[in-house]
């Protein structure tokens, strides 16, 4: 069969170009819109079921709320985790599915299960946007330098106008605000006043909903036409609540205005947004409150495209819709990062390609067999992005950068130099020159085949990693296979078709003398290993069993992946628990005037808390910030472009402020490593068990263990407890003696302390709460509290205190919990030091050094635990893999010694990289381990001629070996 291609492509040559002509001009097409990620989406299929339950503390939010969900989503197919935070107001449930799973399947069984799951009264549960962690792609910021509009002002601007029309832009899901004040209209109520009128707080809420709605009366008929009947009563400013009439007394009207202060005011925050930026000139512009946006993209959506409709969308908003002098500033754009990918990917193509030619005319030493040969390399690119297209996979770093065109030239360097050699030779043989590239083309069609069929198998194991190895590098895999294909079609078919056209005339070879002098060396190198045949046996065994021990040995350092550089840091500050809104804003913008002050640094932008969609599970404990970076030539020498000596000045400028724990990262590796291991940081020591006094204790042995081991940087403790709660607890026997119910205390707690929605005030599209509370000076200590007065059905006057039993007791700050049982969290990274080593020390010392419960166990997760995976899973294929190289091997020589001599062979191969691995001070991943399998595609036996220096032996002693066959 592969000789009757190869004859019809010499047989029809006119359609053979005409097609190859076609091909690449569709292959122009696929790779200009051939979607290029910076970095390919590595995260697993996952659902968020997010409830928010204002005012209640973590324990009650995990027993009522979490614990009820994760039960009903236990046995939805494809489900591999199910992973879980509580904290006051907050759960969040994350389903995380298996790579065979569908996600709009997904998210319609979470769907179905959530409906059966019951929950408290007024409290719901909903499914969050459709993203993947790694889906935010656009951030910015609102500027304004109108003073109309202040904090508050852009808020509203960025709830009710900007996000309905980024939402809009196709592939996005969602755009999440952050930071800055929410309007919302107040009534503060006098208690005293509340009750010297008799009235309770059910009462006030009762008339204020009651007194804010719209009704209708059908129609009536006017002459020809129908004119609809409305009651309109709805509340459209202060004024108009504070009108409201509660009660009638001795013929007067009591109103809102008369008990309570009613206004537009601040809701309650759950985050806060800094920004600093560093003026070209030096000086630092520092704002402690704007207002932030982030753009979602839905999962598998293509970036470039979606990105295309966010800017377009964001010039048409400031241009024609935002008020004057109100304008969206972005200040983390994914588009910078892909444009930076691409035009690194591309520059080293071109530079590849550019090489690769050099080579070959200088080797080739022929012009026209040079260019026949580079043909090759656009030709399997093109090729590939074909079929990458016709498959909907995205190009990346990775994928691109792994072409490796000395290796998708080989078939076409042994075709094209065969008949080189033939015509060459036209005074010893007959026929036409056609005849002769027939000839030569038949004489090494096979071992072409069977060398690209041998690489193309060397990529098999990467197709069988699974979850973040496996979607990093299947992408790489396609790109690489799809160009061999290209690459074998275009040397068996075209190249001779084109080298009938181009060596018409026939062709004179080059006596390169770089060759000759090479072939020499080379010849006089293989007789001296011949006649020492024990002393190159024993440096070859020498070499297999060294190269046994810098790979088995742990001499060389391993690691999961190599990371991407981001071109920015994201930083996190860790504080106490118990920290409040104030203290927490208080550190971030110390932190945040610190990091902008390096040269380094443009701009700065911090979050503290969470956003109110709950999207995030962290409270006011958690500081986090985004540290954008100048181009590495622009930094100050001290640093030798070196970003772990600027994180290092920066952790060790940090340090100096008390009660914080830091860790350092990067924007997109930070929400993919949360992602993976379900804990904020890239890696992490899990300890399973119910109690969560002795999973602290335990978490805190840990520590002091894991402290004293090198390599280990950022370690902290992600606490369960530490966050006070002002209990209080009702006394029922108190409570019936005064005939109160147990419902009126709570109220007065929820209601008039905590501040209770009521209805909502309408105003155009926009829409803001209705809410109800008691004046600062009645609910801002514990000592204001007690004294609340409840009006008994007696008309006694009783206060909280007579009430309730007051207490403070230390509760939960945020509950973990996976596969159905808690958990505490040890986070840690890794610098100065392979990652294999540090974690393995850390194991066996903990192991040693802390004894756990019975029901308590460890889970080591983050990259840790993905390397292990797929070292795991690749120890399985490797072997299964050599097998099937060896029966192609056998099948082309049809002889077991020549197999086994090139295993043999290609065993040695190794110690060269180790080697390299080991004098770079390189690590060895799991890239670079998947890289030593590949020399394997190249197992074939040496014959150089005498004009090429990059022609595979394999094909060469094919040639010589075998007569022309199909």
């Amino acid at each position: 069969m592969i000789r009757s291609l190869v004859a019809y492509a010499l047989n029809n040559r006119f359609i053979v170009l005409s097609i190859a002509f076609l091909l690449f001009l569709w292959g122009v097409i696929s790779f200009e819109k051939l979607p290029v990620e910076a970095y390919p989406d590595v995260a697993n299929t996952w659902v968020q079921v997010i409830t928010q339950w204002p005012g209640r503390a973590a324990e009650e939010l995990e027993q009522q709320v979490t614990i009820p969900v994760e039960i009903q989503m236990n046995g939805i197919p494809h489900l591999q985790h199910v992973r879980s935070a509580s904290l006051a107001g907050l759960s969040v449930v994350n389903l995380i599915f298996d790579d065979d799973s569908d996600n709009d399947w997904d998210r319609q069984k979470v769907l179905e299960r959530l409906a059966q799951v019951t929950l408290p009264s007024n409290v719901s549960a909903q499914i969050g946007p459709d993203f993947s962690p790694i889906g935010s792609i656009y951030w910015y910021t609102l500027k304004s330098d109108n003073p109309a509009y202040d904090v508050m002002e852009l808020k509203s601007v960025q709830d009710w106008v900007i996000s309905k029309y980024i939402k809009s832009v196709p592939d996005v899901v969602d755009d999440s605000s952050f930071g800055g004040i929410t309007r919302e209209y107040q009534v503060r109520i006098d208690p005293d006043k509340l009750v010297s009128y008799g009235l309770s707080l059910a009462q006030v809420e009762q008339q204020l909903s009651n007194s804010n709605a719209n009704a209708g009366g059908s129609f009536i008929e006017q002459g020809a036409q129908q004119i609809n009947v409305r009651a309109v009563g709805l509340v459209h400013n202060v004024s108009d609540i504070e009108k409201t009439v509660l009660k009638t007394q001795n013929g007067a009207a009591l109103r809102i205005k008369d008990i309570a202060d009613v206004s537009q005011g601040p809701k309650i925050r759950l985050g806060q947004i800094g920004k600093a930026i560093h003026r070209a000139d030096g000086v630092v512009v520092d704002d402690r409150d704007v207002v932030e946006g982030i753009v979602f993209m839905r999962k598998g959506a293509d970036t470039a495209t979606t990105l295309e409709g966010i800017h377009a969308m964001v010039r048409w908003l400031n241009d024609h819709i935002l008020p004057r002098g109100v304008k969206i500033v972005p200040y983390l754009d994914r588009d910078d990062l892909v444009h930076y990918t691409t035009r690194t990917v591309m520059h080293n193509l071109t530079e590849g390609m550019i090489l690769v030619v050099i080579v070959l005319f200088l080797f080739l030493g022929n012009a026209r067999a040079a260019v026949i040969v580079a043909l090759t390399i656009p030709f399997a690119l093109l090729f590939a992005s074909i079929c990458l297209d016709l498959r909907h996979i995205s190009a990346n770093l990775l994928s691109l950068g792994a072409l490796d065109f000395g290796m998708v030239v080989d078939g076409a360097v042994v075709m094209v130099e065969n008949i080189v050699r033939h015509l060459n030779r036209r005074e010893t043989e007959r026929g036409t020159p056609l005849e002769q590239i027939r000839l030569a083309a038949h004489e090494v069609q096979r071992p072409v085949f069977y060398a690209i069929a041998i690489i193309i198998t060397a990529y098999l194991p990467i197709f069988t990693l699974q979850r973040v190895e496996g979607k990093l590098f299947k992408p790489m895999e396609w790109t690489v296979v799809f160009a061999l294909l290209g690459a074998l079609t275009f040397s068996m078919l075209v190249a001779p078709a084109l080298a009938s056209f181009l060596f018409r005339l026939g062709v004179k070879e080059w006596d390169n003398p770089v060759m000759l002098y090479l072939t020499l060396r080379y010849r006089n190198a293989v007789t001296w290993a011949i006649h020492h045949r024990p002393v190159t046996i024993g440096i070859a065994a020498l070499s297999f069993a060294l190269a046994i021990l810098l790979g088995f040995s742990g001499i060389i350092g391993s690691e999961f992946l190599p990371h991407l550089d981001e071109g920015a840091i994201w930083v996190r500050g860790t504080l106490a628990p118990s920290t409040g809104p104030t203290e927490s804003a208080r550190v971030a913008e110390r932190a945040r005037q610190v990091l902008c002050s390096f040269p380094e640094v443009p701009q700065v932008v911090d979050q503290i808390g969470r956003p109110d969609d709950g999207t995030d599970t962290t409270g006011f404990f958690d500081t986090e910030y985004f540290v954008d970076l100048l181009p590495k030539e622009k930094w100050r020498p001290v640093f030798s472009e070196d970003k772990e000596k600027l994180i290092a000045a920066m952790n060790h400028e940090l340090e100096q402020m008390p009660g914080v724990i830091w860790n350092f990262s990067q924007p997109i590796s930070d929400n993919l490593e949360e992602a993976v291991s379900g804990v904020k940081g890239a890696l992490a020591v899990k300890i399973y068990g119910d109690d969560l006094k002795t999973l602290e204790e335990k978490g805190d042995q840990v520590v002091s263990i894991m402290r004293g081991i090198r390599g280990v940087e950022d370690l902290g403790l992600f606490r369960l407890l530490g966050q006070p709660n002002l209990d209080f607890a009702v006394d029922r026997d108190q409570a019936s003696r005064y005939g109160i119910n147990v419902s009126d205390v709570q109220d007065a707690i929820q209601t008039a302390v905590g501040g209770n929605a009521i209805s909502q005030v309408l105003i155009g599209e926009q829409r803001y709460d209705l809410v109800l509370r008691y004046l600062p000076e009645f609910r801002d200590t514990r000592e204001a509290i007690e004294k609340i007065r409840l009006l008994s059905p007696s008309g006694e006057r009783v206060s909280l205190a007579q009430l309730t039993k007051v207490s403070v007791s230390d509760g939960g700050s945020e509950i973990y919990r996976e596969s159905n049982s808690r958990y505490v969290a040890v986070k840690y990274s890794v610098r100065g030091r392979d990652l294999g080593s540090t974690v393995e020390e850390a194991i066996k010392k903990v192991n040693a050094g802390v004894k756990l419960p019975p029901g308590y166990s460890y889970d080591w997760a983050g990259e840790y635990e993905s390397q292990k995976r797929a070292q795991r899973r690749l120890m399985l294929v490797l072997p299964l893999t050599i097998l099937v190289i060896f029966i192609i091997l056998y099948t082309m020589f049809k002889s077991m010694k020549w197999a086994l001599l090139i295993m043999i062979n290609v065993a040695m191969a190794p110690f060269g990289g180790l080697l390299a691995l080991l004098a770079t001070g390189t690590n060895l991943s799991v890239s670079s381990g998947l890289v030593f399998v590949l020399p394997f595609g190249h197992a074939h036996p040496s014959r150089i001629p005498q004009s090429v220096a990059l022609i595979p032996g394999f094909a060469l002693l094919g040639a010589v070996r075998w007569p022309p066959s199909g």
